[in-house]
């Protein structure tokens, strides 16, 4: 999963190591603990998916899901709420809705809990050639 955040953040803790050495100039620090990791790099906010992906990721994934870049050419599932108006994206390349009000385009509509539903529309729409166990990825 990746997300493109608009208004800025920050993830690390002023004072801890990992603030201080990036502080000093590393231009990544990975944290590692029991059962979660993290990394803080620096990045451009213009980052295309693919360059994410390829510094960041493994290219293990059969999927990655990815908020925000709704710029980009890939397929996108939008979630409009009624208290926010109008679809965000133009119909091309909307593969579907997801929603608590009636949208009239010629995309599947889903409702806010159909999580089964917009799982199932995934898995069509991508089907895996192969398992990863198949591909000799896993034992």
């Amino acid at each position: 999963m990746g997300q493109q955040c608009g208004h800025g953040f920050d993830l690390d803790t002023e004072g801890k190591d990992s603030w201080r050495h990036k502080r000093a100039g590393a231009s990544s620090v990975v944290v590692l603990s029991k059962g979660s990791m993290a990394m803080f790099a620096d990045a451009s906010d213009q980052m295309k998916v693919e360059e994410v992906r390829d510094r960041f990721l493994d290219h293990t994934y059969d999927l990655i899901i990815a908020e925000g870049w709704k710029h980009e050419g890939y397929p996108k599932i939008v979630i409009v709420r009624e208290q926010f108006g109008e679809i965000p994206v133009s119909p091309e390349g909307l593969l579907a809705v997801v929603s608590d009000k009636p949208v009239d385009l010629s995309v599947p509509l889903f409702g806010l809990d159909d999580v089964v539903g917009v799982a199932a529309l995934i898995m069509k729409q991508f089907p895996r050639s192969t398992s990863r166990a198949e591909q000799g990825l896993e034992t």
